[in-house]
């Protein structure tokens, strides 16, 4: 028995045999030299595979039109728009003539230069767009090489899929019957199989480096989507374990659900909002059904960092179209593009040799810098407005002097949508996101000219402690219940309420179910989280007074180091929410 642990990307526990989905790997492709009178027969080889796989790849993009929303559908759109983009082609031909050799070398050549390039991004969303130039060229060689690929559409038993990476047209033609679960070695929570799981609502565990060399074909696996672990052959102990924690997590889910249409609502009264985070316009109807109340965090980059696909104005009213009309007319925040820096634009010129990137050119001062570019998605925001509630958050502000400048933009775009007769609504909400310690310190600065304040516990602790949570010998240092963090919280909640506004947050910590109790104590008024973790906050809120949180919190607040906070915090759960 052996447990690996990777990246929760989609939540519950499920059991199986491994199905290793290794056989579509390519043999070693073999490099010949080409004379000159053969040049002309191989490029019309290479132009038969490429229209065979362009006609390959527009089934599918209808099969995704057919089954799936058309975001997701998009990822195959893109792959097409790749296929047929003449600078693309003129590549690969120019490759053949220039290098005399065949075509299967010219294509997985340059399709592994162009994966370098995107692999090079500190950005781990950019880095995940080389599976699109990968699924691409895989494309082309299979029918270069004559290959027959084992297909998952094919599967006729219950399965875990195991793979190194699964490609977008994989995930959509597979017999979604009988997968039960994904294992990767790569991926994470952006990556399109990510998304896809989650769509799919089928438990997802990636980012395991190894778990194509430590798992066989039928060995059993317990996937622990939630936690991020998989377990391989574990004894009948184990197993049994897995198995109830399985019947256990179904039954709360139920349980959960169950209160979904119930308000988050303390006993004694105090009611506070529960949101979600998304990252895509496709997960904005899966929301809904856990009992979201509204979007407080639309990560609005994602539509920035898709290859093959401008984030035109039109396209990004499009998207958000859909999130508010999928919403209903509960809120949606949109958090401006957090880019730049550590994330690079695919269809933009950006610096990348910053030596401190998280503290360079990112965010709001990417967007201020930018003012065409920025104005673009203000007036795509503003013209959706007409179509449900939406609010505009701004990521990142330091100070007072950048909230005023993104203002001055934001009038700039109005004006510029009534000189086009651009319908929008008038009472949209501008809210700022408290991420670093200088807008924690400023709250009642920021406070003046904001309508809402939305604290980014991620970046929060980062900055606050100089705690690189990507560092594995540090990030043990990152703890929500250091007492600065803790304070730079509260101090904002008060800024925030003296000035009659309201104080959400949208970090990691608003899903943390052993957190929630002290947050509401500290004064919290609003929640947003990945949608599957509001249930359970949900039934938290329902299950304590506000009088008690408010004791928790004032007895943490006079806590000197995190190891006793975190502690008063876990010992006041377990007594108030005894293991089963």
């Amino acid at each position: 028995m052996k447990t690996l642990s990777g990246v929760p990307v989609s939540s519950g526990i499920v059991s199986g045999k491994a199905f290793l989905h290794v056989e579509s790997e390519f043999p070693e492709i073999v490099r010949y030299s080409l004379s000159e009178n053969q040049i002309e027969a191989e490029l019309k080889r290479l132009d038969r595979a490429i229209a065979e796989s362009l006609e390959d790849l527009r089934a599918v993009h209808e099969r995704a039109l057919r089954e799936m929303s058309k975001d997701l559908s998009d990822i195959f759109a893109a792959h097409i728009m790749m296929l047929e983009d003449p600078d693309f082609i003129d590549q690969l031909r120019t490759g053949i003539q220039e290098t005399l050799q065949n075509a299967e070398c010219v294509v997985s050549d340059i399709a592994r230069g162009m994966m370098q390039k995107m692999m090079a991004s500190p950005d781990p969303l950019f880095r995940e767009r080389a599976v699109d130039i990968n699924d691409i060229s895989r494309r082309i060689l299979t029918v270069l090489l004559g290959i027959k690929q084992i297909s998952l559409a094919e599967l006729d038993r219950d399965v875990i899929v195991v793979a190194h990476d699964l490609l977008p047209s994989e995930v959509l033609t597979m017999n979604k019957t009988h997968v039960k679960g994904f294992v990767m070695d790569g991926g994470g929570r952006t990556s399109h199989t990510a998304i896809l799981a989650r769509a799919f609502n089928i438990p997802a565990v990636l980012g395991l480096s190894i778990a194509t060399k430590e798992i066989k074909n039928d060995d059993m696996l317990v996937v622990d989507g939630s936690a991020g672990q998989v377990t391989i052959n574990p004894d009948q102990q184990e197993l049994n374990a897995y198995k109830k924690a399985g019947t256990q997590y179904r039954k709360k889910q139920d349980e959960f659900l169950a209160i979904r249409d119930l308000p988050a609502e303390t006993t004694d009264g105090c009611r506070v909002a529960l949101k979600a985070n998304i990252e895509i316009p496709e997960e904005a109807e899966q929301v809904l059904r856990y009992g979201a109340e509204g979007i407080g965090l639309y990560r609005s980059e994602f539509l920035f960092l898709t290859p093959g696909q401008a984030a035109e104005e039109e396209m990004q009213y499009q998207a958000y179209c859909q999130v508010l009309k999928a919403l209903g007319g509960l809120p949606v925040t949109i958090r401006t593009m957090d880019i730049g820096g550590d994330k690079i634009l695919p269809d933009f010129q950006v610096t990348s040799d910053e030596r401190n990137p998280l503290l360079g050119w990112r965010a709001i001062r990417f967007s201020l810098a930018l003012p065409e570019l920025f104005k673009t998605q203000l007036r795509a925001i503003l013209r959706s407005s007409v179509h449900g509630n939406v609010r505009i958050m701004f990521p990142l502000i330091s100070g007072i002097e950048e909230l005023e400048q993104a203002r001055v933009l934001l009038d700039e775009a109005r004006a510029e949508c009534r000189a086009k007769a651009q319908p929008f609504a008038d009472n949209i909400e501008v809210g700022v996101m408290i991420e670093v310690p200088s807008a924690a310190m400023t709250a009642d600065i920021l406070a003046k000219s904001s309508d809402f304040f939305s604290i980014g516990t991620n970046d929060l602790i980062q900055y606050s402690l100089a705690v690189d949570r990507g560092n594995e010998r540090v990030n043990y240092l990152a703890q929500p219940c250091h007492p600065a963090v803790l304070r730079f919280i509260k101090t904002t909640i008060d800024a925030a309420h003296q000035k009659g506004i309201k104080a959400a947050m949208c970090g990691e910590l608003a899903g943390d179910s052993s957190m929630t109790a002290l947050l509401l104590g500290l004064g919290l008024d609003e929640f947003s989280m990945t949608a599957q973790s509001i249930p359970q906050v949900k039934g938290i809120v329902r299950a304590v007074s506000m009088k008690d949180c408010q004791k928790l919190a004032e007895e943490v607040m006079k806590g000197t180091s995190w190891k006793q906070n975190a502690a008063l915090v876990s010992a006041w759960m377990a007594k108030n929410f005894p293991a089963e």
